[in-house]
């Protein structure tokens, strides 16, 4: 189950998540993965900088941000975008975001947003 999330109300779910995970590709093709905790500003997601990060962004700027579910059988937050680095941060500007989650964890919570008293995937339109 995917449910799509307007790009502009991103920072709004950002905060529904504790934990975030930068994705970026070594010029060898390997996925390579960092801890990061992003701040949205001015419709650009910050975060720490990395060395090896910053060199696989100079080389393919293409990256997804993802977000873990927080609780047990829960929604993770999926952000495709593009980043660019320097020594000081990484400015991650998305394209796309989804909240997912595979069908057999629809006994998870509700997607954040969802109005109450709905079922698992209800939310306001």
């Amino acid at each position: 189950m995917s449910i799509p999330v307007d790009v502009d109300r991103l920072a709004s779910v950002v905060g529904d998540f504790p934990a975030a995970y930068l994705l970026t590709v070594t010029s060898g093709g390997k996925v390579k993965v960092v801890s990061a905790d992003p701040v949205v500003r001015e419709g650009v997601l910050a975060l720490p900088p990395s060395a090896g990060s910053e060199r696989n962004l100079a080389a393919n700027p293409a990256a997804t941000l993802l977000f873990p579910p927080a609780e047990h059988h829960g929604y993770a937050l999926l952000v495709d975008g593009e980043a660019e680095a320097d020594e000081s941060e990484i400015r991650f500007t998305p394209a796309t975001a989804v909240l997912h989650r595979p069908a057999r964890h629809a006994d998870g919570p509700p997607a954040p947003g969802a109005l109450e008293g709905c079922s698992n995937d209800c939310r306001p339109l």
